[in-house]
């Protein structure tokens, strides 16, 4: 692998030095220096070490915010700036900075944090409501940079760092990272933000010049809006850069340092768990809400013979205590339909875990039916329209409605999760349906809650950020009584197709990232689409893409496919015989192995020369340990391509190990090599078939 500046990895940390007017954030690799003179603050230098140019202009406002409709940056007049060291359990070491306006209604801290081996800062920004009267914020900036990045000759990498455009950019909620990358120079700026779902927003270049990182505007579909009483704090989600230099290739920083910091800084959920899961079942496709007591059972039996890890009863399970009987959908009251499960969930939960799976179930998290107790009782919880009456943002023409995470449901629903997981032993909860935004209603007016009597927003503004930062308090909260639950937030809750960022991944294990339900050849090919169009940018791991089927034909592509991010299977096990069945579980004990010797299931990367999954094309992943150089998992893909075979190299691994190259569970040995020779030489992988996937383990000798 190239050794370019950016992959530095030093013993030492150096410590934040601060000098009257300015100050230094120094780890070794990365030098960001601010400017606080004369009551400005502003980055006046921020490069690499050993990199004679610097990345940022002098005069950069540094951040940027409105409050009560005035707008304020770094380079306006502030008083009583103050400087003082901090630290991050993680090994974290930085400063804040605080001031205040002029007029003195008004706090303002800037967090910056740097990290031991990453030439990564990132920055959060807090104002404090230090007034008589209420506050409004608006239109945050946390990162506001003048670069020296040629507008011209820079690309944007943009939609999770992957796709390439020119020019001025202003992302959306599928823009988590983004990447300029300067062809001249051969060297670029990643920019994190971990603003949740539909209220981010990053710019490039707006100016020609400048860039941002922080939330929505005014004028934007999904406002953002906060209210401050006198007293009260906002702090923002954090920002991340990261510099580079000396590669023509921008991906080398998401699939690097980037992932590294996500990884061990971010304080990702799936990074918290002691043990990941490997194999999921769900019961959603083919059988919908038909589900009962003798199927789950017979389901059960085959999805512990494949190896299964957790199974999950999706919609289907439940009623409302006055449920209509010409309805098919029961949401608000989450009481067991009896004539499905005339002796409950328990007896049956009980059952998946002595196969030795951990029990699941389909709630939604925001949606009750006028039929439930719950919204008969308190209409007060639930999200109003524009026209002031109640309504479902999920989908307008429902029978349903959608309750707000800014009233008292957050009580109510957290309670209900909390119940089934302390009498059934619920380990996984998959929590659909939207809260916020719908992926499937194209008008933005019916987005938000408009109410303003709600006890935790005032306007539908403020609703968009309340009903996020409300519902992720939920899920830390959740953890915090039942720490080995599982959280998938599906896609739907989140707001947007596909949908999946680092403020979800903080707090929720999972997000059910789509429905593929296509068989070969476009099914596999979805699945591991997606999950390149969002790796190593995001944590494989915490992709749960649902639908494909375990007894279809191309079944083995399918699972080989979803090695890539969490394995999840539906359809009908029960189909399978006993040969099928034991092959996958063969390939689990494998995988299971492989995680035991590499822990690959933190990781993914690119494979050089394999490019986005397409028609007619080979595609490629890797999950290499990059900690230890152990080695880890690969996966080659023939997509309908005339060529029978491709020559893989890897180049994340030690240079002068030794390693073998092993073919799936049979262990068969394919190739002996060094690192080096692995990354400059490489090994071939044939595939007869014109659609066909092969797994490898790629392990230090003697392993």
């Amino acid at each position: 692998m190239k050794r370019i500046l950016l992959f530095f990895y030093l013993m030492t940390f150096p410590l934040i030095i601060s000098y009257a007017q300015e100050v230094h954030l120094d780890n070794g690799i990365v030098k960001r220096s601010i400017d606080i003179s004369d009551g400005h603050i502003s980055t006046v230098a921020y490069r690499l070490e050993g990199c004679e140019k610097d990345f940022v202009r002098q005069g950069s406002p540094e951040f940027r915010f409105v409050a009560d409709d005035v707008a304020y940056t770094g380079k306006d007049a502030w008083t009583d700036i103050q400087k003082r060291d901090t630290a991050s359990a993680d090994g974290g070491r930085g400063v804040v900075l605080s001031f205040r306006n002029p007029g003195g209604d008004m706090a303002v801290e800037l967090a910056y944090m740097t990290y031991q081996s990453l030439p990564v800062v990132s920055k959060s920004l807090t104002v404090v409501n230090t007034g008589s009267d209420d506050m409004k914020i608006e239109a945050v900036d946390v990162e506001d940079i003048v670069t020296y990045l040629d507008p011209i000759e820079s690309w944007t990498l943009r939609q999770y760092g992957r796709y390439k455009t020119l020019g001025t950019y202003v992302g959306n909620w599928d823009d988590p990272l983004v990447v300029v990358h300067d062809n001249r120079d051969s060297r670029g700026i990643a920019i994190g933000n971990e603003a949740i779902g539909v209220l981010k927003r990053t710019s490039v270049f707006v100016d020609g010049r400048s860039m941002t990182a922080g939330v929505t505007r005014p004028e934007q579909d999904y406002p953002f809006r906060r209210w401050l009483g006198p007293g009260e704090r906002w702090t923002s989600p954090e920002v991340f850069t990261v510099l580079y230099s000396g590669t023509r290739d921008p991906y080398a920083v998401v699939n690097t340092a980037v992932a590294d910091y996500v990884r061990r800084h971010m304080g990702i959920r799936i990074e918290e768990l002691p043990q990941k899961p490997m194999f999921v079942y769900n019961t959603w496709h083919p059988f919908m809400r038909n589900i009962d007591e003798k199927m789950i059972y017979g389901l059960a039996d085959a999805a512990s013979e494949c190896g299964v890890e957790e199974f999950v009863i999706d919609d289907g399970w439940q009623l409302n205590v006055n449920s209509p009987l010409d309805r098919t959908e029961h949401m608000g009251d989450w009481v067991i339909d009896r004539k499905k499960f005339p002796n409950g969930l328990k007896p049956v939960f009980d059952y998946i875990k002595s196969l030795g799976m951990k029990p699941g179930l389909w709630i939604s998290l925001a949606t009750a039916d006028p039929s439930s107790i719950a919204y008969d009782e308190h209409p007060e919880w639930f999200v109003k329209g524009p026209d002031g009456h109640l309504t479902d943002l999920h989908n307008q023409e429902a029978f349903s409605r959608t309750a707000c995470m800014g009233t008292d449901w957050y009580d109510y629903i957290k309670g209900t999760i909390l119940r089934l997981h302390q009498e059934y032993g619920l380990a996984y909860v998959k929590l659909d349906l939207a809260i916020l935004a719908s992926a499937y209603v194209y008008s933005v007016e019916r987005a938000g809650c408009y109410a303003t009597d709600h006890p935790f927003h005032r306007d539908r503004e403020e609703s968009f950020d309340v009903i996020y930062e409300r519902c992720m308090k939920l899920f830390d909260e959740l953890h915090e009584q039942a720490p080995d639950l599982f959280i998938d937030c599906t896609f739907e809750t989140a707001g947007k197709f596909q949908l999946m960022d680092y403020g979800i991944a903080k707090h929720a294990e999972g997000d059910w990232l789509s429905n593929v339900v296509d068989p070969l050849p476009v099914g596999s090919l979805r699945i591991r689409n997606l999950a390149w169009g969002r790796t190593p940018a995001i944590p494989a791991t915490s992709l749960v893409i649902g639908n494909l089927s375990m007894e279809e034909n191309d079944r083995m592509l399918n699972f080989k496919s979803l090695t890539g991010t969490l394995p999840i299977m539906l359809g009908d096990p029960r189909k399978l015989t006993p040969e099928e069945r034991a092959e996958y579980k063969s390939w689990m004990t494998w995988l299971k192995g492989l995680e035991d010797r590499h822990g690959y299931m933190s990781f993914r990367q690119d494979v050089p020369g394999f490019g986005e999954p397409q028609e007619g094309c080979w595609d490629a992943f890797c999950r290499i340990n990059t900690d230890t150089f152990s080695g880890g998992l690969v996966g080659v893909f023939n997509q309908g391509s005339v060529e029978k075979s491709r020559l893989v190299t890897i180049p994340y691994l030690a240079p002068d190990a030794t390693y073998e190259v092993r073919q799936g569970f049979s262990g068969t040995i394919v190739a002996v090599m060094t690192g080096k020779e692995l990354a400059e030489k490489g090994f071939e992988v044939f595939l007869d078939e014109s659609y066909d996937g092969d797994l490898f383990e790629i392990t230090v000798s003697g392993n």
